[in-house]
């Protein structure tokens, strides 16, 4: 069917819900919104759905979750009677429909007699991640679009180890979605269908998550002593880390000062831009709050609570808001440093970060003796790693980060999590306090060890129903003639993580990467950084990442701003 076509017929449906017919009805004379909304369905990939909420086969809406929750279904069917007795444990946080979306998965997998485990208010996705393991369910989903603005929402589904779905898996689910042509016919549970088999979670499994978040506290005697003084304000950013980063840090000791206009949840994030807690902006709120009541250190979670931010005072006394390498790497070196204080370092102690994170991960791990390992972007790479090395026991995972404010120790979770990520932030600054400095101090510390890194990322948006195609073909493109110099930076080697393939430019050699496949070209500079262009598996934008390495911040910043306008005029963008 054409577009026009698909809006005709679910306008003319009877069963179309009255909301969906009045924001059809409205587009009725807008080809170029009809053509969007119908000229495409929006694709279910590796990390689920996320798309604009509203009505149409390429919007996130009650029709397209059911669709895809069906095909959830009839995997998980495929599976044995056992799986539908384990079932699917589902969350959501605050945006726009979260919770509606929820019911509607909830109702979709009791009409197919499958058990569903619904919490009865918002919760992050590490605790989803981990309420999936905690109660052996077979699958998990969670209702949430992380740290996209208010007009997204998104649905992600979660394998039975806690991670996100594997691609494996996710192909197969995804194959059961495409045969469902009528996205209104999805069944509906009986009303006894629904009281046998949708329950809530119970507060248990909330209390067993904080449990396991205390054992990996690494400074109880920094944290005794400093922990009551500690000026540290939190703003969850109107998402669902209200309640669990609080409770958290008052279980070991610490108090947070919490901007009480954010803490409130608020479907259109109204006292920011965009909910991400990367951006200082993000932070505003908070900052000025810190200066208000003169505080250490600002914390700041995005609507799923899998992402942390955070601002420290720096040596002039402002507020600077570190990035998420820098966090990355002020956790890694206090991590391991506390671990070896400890005599608690396993000789077999892994790190895990995506290749597109700060290259200083490397230098520390190796002055720890720790082994690095790198995988492609997202979080289920990492997850992959921790299930490995459970089952195999050749290595045992410390630590894993990406540069997107993603951070994890511990395995009760397989996804990033902001809340034990805040723990280890909170008694990291105590455990500096202690020792008689500010982790700004730590942070120059750490670059005068091991020589200053600048890394960074822009984003090139691209708009329309050809998006990622166009995006693909752009990284197709630098595939196939590879650049062998950036301004005054040689290229060493070009990684093409398409083909799982490494190529030396001075001697040609090609060698394997041993990575996951993803469309990505990644160049390896002499100097010891890299340039790496990727697609956004999340939003319609083209990403390159910097990682620059030089003596001291002024020659990083000259060196990026090189970089920078030669990855333009390579890619032909402003």
């Amino acid at each position: 069917m054409t577009y026009n076509e698909l809006y005709t017929a679910w306008l003319n449906d009877e069963r179309l819900c009255s909301e969906a017919v009045n924001e059809l009805e409205n587009i009725k004379n807008n080809e170029e919104e009809k053509e969007y909304r119908f000229g495409a369905e929006l694709e279910f990939g590796t990390a689920g759905m996320r798309g604009i909420i509203g009505y149409g086969t390429n919007m996130l809406n009650v029709y397209t979750v059911k669709r895809a929750t069906q095909g959830l279904a009839e995997f998980i069917k495929t599976r044995g009677e056992n799986a539908m007795k384990r079932g699917v444990v589902i969350s959501y946080d605050t945006r726009r429909k979260s919770e509606e979306f929820a019911a509607a998965a909830a109702e979709v997998l009791a009409a197919n007699n499958i058990n569903v485990h619904l919490f009865d208010d918002v919760h992050p996705v590490p605790m989803l991640s981990f309420a999936v393991r905690e109660l052996n369910t077979y699958a998990g989903i969670m209702i949430t679009a992380s740290h996209n603005p208010k007009q997204y929402n998104g649905y992600k589904v979660y394998g039975a180890d806690g991670a996100q779905m594997s691609p494996e898996d996710t192909a197969i689910v995804v194959g059961f979605i495409n045969k469902i042509t009528d996205y209104l016919g999805t069944p509906s549970p009986a009303a006894e269908q629904k009281a046998e088999f949708i329950r809530p979670v119970h507060r248990r499994v909330d209390n067993k998550y904080y449990k396991e978040l205390k054992k990996l506290t690494l400074s109880k005697k920094a944290v005794k002593k400093c922990g009551k003084k500690l000026k540290l304000v939190y703003t969850p950013v109107h998402g669902s880390g209200f309640i669990p980063v609080t409770t958290i840090l008052k279980k070991i000791g610490i108090n947070a000062t919490v901007v009480a206009e954010q803490a409130v949840k608020d479907t259109e994030f109204s006292t920011v831009e965009v909910p991400n807690p990367e951006f200082k902006e993000t932070l505003s709120m908070g900052i000025e709050l810190a200066r208000q009541i003169d505080a250490t250190v600002v914390f700041g979670t995005d609507p799923d609570s899998d992402r942390l931010g955070v601002a420290v005072k720096n040596k002039e006394g402002e507020f600077e808001a570190l990035s998420g390498n820098q966090v990355g790497i002020l956790l890694l070196d206090y991590v391991l440093t506390r671990l070896k204080e400890e005599k608690a370092l396993p000789a077999n102690a892994a790190v895990v970060k995506s290749f597109v994170t700060t290259g200083m991960a490397k230098s520390i791990c190796a002055k720890f003796g720790v082994e690095l390992f790198e995988v492609p972007v997202g979080f289920k790479f990492i997850g992959e790693k921790i299930k490995l090395w459970e089952r195999d026991k050749s290595h045992t995972f410390v630590f894993g980060f990406e540069e997107s404010c993603g951070y994890l120790r511990g395995t009760h979770a397989r996804d990033k999590d902001a809340v034990v990520a805040s723990m280890l932030c909170a008694e990291m600054v105590c455990y500096y306090t202690f020792k008689g400095k500010t982790v700004s101090q730590r942070l120059q510390e750490i670059y005068d060890t091991y020589g200053y890194v600048l890394d960074c990322n822009i984003s090139i948006p691209f708009k329309g129903l050809n998006a990622m195609k166009e995006m693909n073909a752009v990284v197709d493109g630098l595939k196939a003639e590879p650049a062998k110099k950036f301004d005054i930076y040689d290229v060493a080697a070009v990684r093409d993580y398409s083909k799982n393939t490494r190529i030396s430019i001075s001697t040609g050699e090609k060698t394997e990467i041993g990575s996951p496949l993803t469309n990505c070209v990644y160049y390896e500079l002499e100097n010891g950084g890299f340039i790496c262009v990727r697609p956004s598996g999340t939003e319609p934008k083209l990403k390159v990442y910097f990682s620059v390495k030089t003596h001291n911040k002024q020659d990083a910043e000259a060196a990026l701003n090189k970089l920078q306008k030669a990855i333009k005029e390579l890619l032909k963008v402003d």
